[in-house]
């Protein structure tokens, strides 16, 4: 027995025991951006990854695209660095050692194309490149989404036929309003089809985003209490302790909001408040979550006044980093900027299952913290039973879903302290994927990067879902427009203005702590 037991713990330590799927199918993966931060930090050691539990096969390429010039053999080195810096260094990929066989396949299979995305000989010389299945990343600007795309299905490249498949990734920003939204959708639905086209979130790759969904519904103990009748109220908070990073010409017009909260925020959301699918086919998926979206109440300019708070970090000192200037004090930030650097917001989603029960979301730069979580409260018990004990309140029951940075959940609930008096103490049932499951460090790209080259769109927004974020977040983004100045600021390493804690305490309800 006891070797059996060490045998199964050598086996899931090992990456290559944990694939459980095919290898994708043959095709070329063309990288627009290959020089850029996304390319060297997320989809190479995704790739890597994906390499390691054998779901790359043979037939497998990758063309990076980029205006630099440089050799083939020159970028090769330089990614090769960039994954060697990697190990042991702490950040979202943190592998103990670079497996070399496994980096030298994929790194044999990346080729190199300079260019530029406007030019359409750029295009004619991918088209005499490729052949067969292709998978196109636009790991560019926003602004490059739709002429990218456009000149791809102009040169020929989006064309499907004799079996073989072609796609379009877009990263986000995807539009920065409802009306940029529909435009680019537009744009790009003039030239392909909507089930070539992947909008991703890398939020989704995460394990316990997507466990969101097993938890729900294939437990009997909680799919009967996932509803008003039981549950008081639903947090979703992804703090962050970095600050804007060198991108404030990015961030300065954009801010949380936009940032956040139409994508990232509101796929959480969905994934807690959707109706159970028919199947996990894709759209039956994506149907259930456009409906929560669709039913969140509509923001009026005075709900957008009261439901509503914009943060701006000033300087202080944050555990582990240091002191830190406020953001006016960042490069090519204006002086008397507005732009929010935290959000939160108060939703109330209007149907049967989550009437009554608010959601508050809040996101935000420079926090006590880097969390990003889903605390689901539910209802207290009756006190009656205990009004002649030493107990005068009852602990609020809690579920913790963390999605990073360490993967997992948590359930709070209350037992009697040993003891012949009844005192009741908080109790934690704790589960952590990294417990359980030896999986290898990962950037949750892997999941997603497969999923598009085997065409299962599950985890990725259809233009109707893009379309709906925005409609929800319209109006506050509106009345914002006419209230530039309302602005709290917050110290750099707290949890954010008091402002934002008052949006729950004038409900009877606090945050839950950065630190359980």
């Amino acid at each position: 027995m006891d070797l059996g037991v060490k045998n199964m713990s050598e086996q899931l330590s090992d990456p290559r025991a944990l694939a459980k799927a095919p290898p994708a199918p043959p095709c070329t993966l063309v990288i627009f951006g290959a020089g850029g931060d996304l390319t060297k930090r997320l989809l190479m050691p995704s790739l890597y990854n994906l390499r390691l539990g054998n779901l790359l096969g043979d037939g497998f390429e990758v063309i990076g695209v980029d205006r630099a010039e440089r050799g083939e053999d020159d970028y090769r080195e330089y990614l090769t660095k960039e994954m060697e810096s990697f190990v042991g260094h702490g950040g979202e990929f943190n592998p103990t050692k670079l497996d070399m066989a496994a980096w030298d396949w994929v790194r044999d299979r990346i080729h190199y194309q300079v260019g530029d995305f406007t030019d359409p000989k750029l295009f004619e010389a991918l088209a005499s490149r490729i052949k067969g299945n292709a998978v196109f990343y636009l790991a560019v600007a926003a602004q490059f989404f739709g002429t990218v795309i456009e000149h791809l299905a102009d040169g020929g490249l989006m064309k499907e036929g004799e079996g073989a498949f072609r796609r379009v990734v877009v990263e986000k920003p995807f539009g920065t309003d409802l009306a940029s939204a529909k435009a680019l959708n537009a744009q790009i639905l003039a030239k392909v089809g909507e089930s070539q086209v992947y909008r991703i979130d890398h939020f989704l790759g995460k394990e316990t985003v997507q466990n969101i969904l097993a938890l729900r519904f294939s437990n009997g103990i909680f799919e009967p209490l996932w509803n008003r009748q039981y549950i008081d109220s639903v947090q979703i908070t992804a703090a962050e302790t970095v600050g804007v990073e060198g991108r404030a010409r990015f961030y300065e017009p954009t801010g949380a909001l936009r940032d956040m909260v139409p994508n990232h925020m509101f796929q959480l959301l969905s994934m807690v408040a959707m109706e159970p699918p028919n199947s996990f086919d894709a759209d039956a998926v994506r149907d259930e979550k456009a409906k929560v979206v669709e039913a969140i109440k509509p923001f009026t300019g005075d709900r957008v006044l009261r439901d509503t708070v914009r943060g701006q970090y000033t300087g202080g000192t944050i555990p582990g980093i240091g002191a830190v200037p406020g953001y006016r004090e960042e490069p090519d930030v204006a002086p008397d900027s507005t732009t929010e650097t935290l959000v939160t917001l108060r939703f109330k989603i209007e149907n049967w299952r989550w009437s009554g029960v608010p959601f508050y979301v809040r996101t935000g730069k420079r926090m006590a913290r880097r969390r990003t979580e889903i605390a689901v409260i539910f209802k207290q018990a009756p006190h009656a039973l205990f009004r002649d004990t030493p107990v005068d309140r009852l602990t609020r029951n809690k579920m913790l879903i963390h999605v990073q940075p360490d993967e997992g959940i948590t359930l709070d609930f209350s037992a009697k302290v040993p003891g012949p008096a009844v005192h009741l103490g908080r109790v934690a049932m704790d589960f952590r994927y990294k417990d359980y499951f030896k999986t290898p460090s990962s950037t949750g790209y892997e999941t997603l990067l497969y999923d598009v080259m085997i065409g299962d769109a599950t985890l990725f927004q259809r233009a109707d879902n893009i379309e709906a974020g925005w409609a929800a977040v319209q109006p506050v983004l509106d009345t914002w427009a006419e209230h530039r100045g309302m602005v709290n600021p917050y110290f750099a390493g707290s949890t954010g203005p008091e402002q934002a804690d008052w949006l729950l305490t004038r409900d009877g309800r606090h945050w839950v702590s950065l630190d359980e």
